[in-house]
């Protein structure tokens, strides 16, 4: 198979689809590479790498997408990208389809076959593509959070961690995943006084066996939540549901009743995010001010520390990559029924029902398409 691997162009978007080593893997197994020359410049990843491993360096986007039978990317297709899309191409990337109708409908005309990295699951349950940069978002959440309390950001001057006699942040987590339990690792190892909200009892029951009376646990009820918002001087939002739209939990009434000065990082910003007063930022410009709060809705987070999240994207995307091009998407799919959670969109027809619904576009299952392309209707 031909794969196609693009420079990203989304603003600030530095990561890329294949390392080195992946396009190593794939060639290794007879397929041809076709990498747009710069695309791993950005990280440190010259095309000198990439031709070693065996990749064919193309001049632009047009030439990859014009020649590749798969896309693999990041982030999903901005419209010049879809546009370049055509009927029975793979595209094999991050989508987050349910917020965003415009990047449907165009994926809807393309007629290609797209499968999205946050909705493939895994036998044992979650979603492996989605957690690699769920565990950078999380960590990286307290990171932004922390920076943007500084007077000089906007936020009201506090350290998250206090010093002797000055008592430390208050941190809120809201949701306890993955994006949850990685910004309660660093928000408890930069000293905050952190309470964690979720409706699933066992997994607070597992937090608090590891962190003990280090942290607050408590179910997420209407008036808890409400409670631990008002209270916070940052709030981390980190829920999900898969492939559909995030709830929206923290409404603009407790927003105008919080501290002045408080940070909100809105984790679910590719999900349409889970602040009533949340919109997506941009690491150019990533915050806003409701009611004198600090929103940090930046829609690619981990773009921020691009190499180390390339790697730990790859290392989970590659397997699936290379059973795509090994297969055919149709015998790929067939084969594997969390891969074949992962198709979004095939052939003009919505394929992953939470989206479906979400938008009002008729839901037709995967197997149907799949029936179809065996038959050859």
């Amino acid at each position: 198979m031909r794969i196609g691997c693009p420079t990203e162009i989304k603003n600030h978007e530095y990561r890329v689809g294949l390392t080195p080593a992946s396009v190593h893997e794939l060639a290794r197994r007879g397929h041809q590479v076709l990498v747009q020359s710069g695309a791993g410049q950005g990280i440190g990843l010259p095309d000198e790498q990439y031709a070693a491993a065996g990749a064919t360096l193309l001049p632009d986007a047009a030439s990859v997408f014009a020649e590749a039978e798969m896309i693999v990317k990041v982030k999903e297709p901005q419209p010049e990208e879809c546009a370049r899309l055509r009927p029975g191409q793979i595209l094999y990337t991050y989508l987050h389809l349910a917020p965003d109708p415009a990047l449907t409908a165009a994926l809807v005309a393309s007629g290609a076959i797209c499968i999205a990295y946050e909705t493939i699951t895994a036998p044992g349950g979650g979603l492996p593509l989605l957690a690699p940069m769920s565990e950078v978002a999380g960590r990286m959440a307290i990171q932004a959070g922390a920076a943007h309390l500084e007077k000089s950001k906007g936020g009201m001057g506090v350290l998250l961690g206090g010093v002797p006699g000055v008592a430390p942040a208050q941190v809120c987590i809201i949701g306890a995943g993955v994006v949850g339990s990685h910004a309660l690792q660093m928000a408890v190892g930069l000293g905050a006084r952190v309470t964690v909200l979720d409706k699933n009892v066992d997994r607070l029951r597992q937090l608090d066996l590891v962190w003990g009376n280090r942290i607050v646990t408590q179910y997420s009820s209407a008036q808890a939540l409400e409670e631990a918002v008002l209270a916070a001087d940052l709030v981390i939002g980190g829920v999900l549901v898969p492939g559909a739209a995030a709830p929206k939990l923290v409404t603009r009434a407790m927003v105008a009743r919080m501290k002045r000065g408080a940070v909100l990082v809105d984790v679910a910003i590719d999900q349409g995010g889970c602040f009533e007063t949340s919109r997506p930022t941009t690491h150019a410009e990533p915050t806003f001010l409701v009611d004198g709060v600090v929103h940090y809705c930046v829609a690619n987070m981990p773009g921020a520390v691009a190499r180390t999240s390339t790697f730990a994207l790859n290392n989970a995307t590659i397997g699936h990559a290379l059973a795509l091009a090994d297969k055919g998407w149709r015998r790929a799919l067939a084969e594997d029924p969390h891969l074949k959670a992962g198709l979004n969109v095939a052939a003009g027809q919505l394929t992953y029902k939470a989206v479906a619904d979400a938008l009002g576009y008729r839901y037709v299952t995967a197997d149907q398409v799949l029936g179809d392309s065996a038959s050859g209707s």
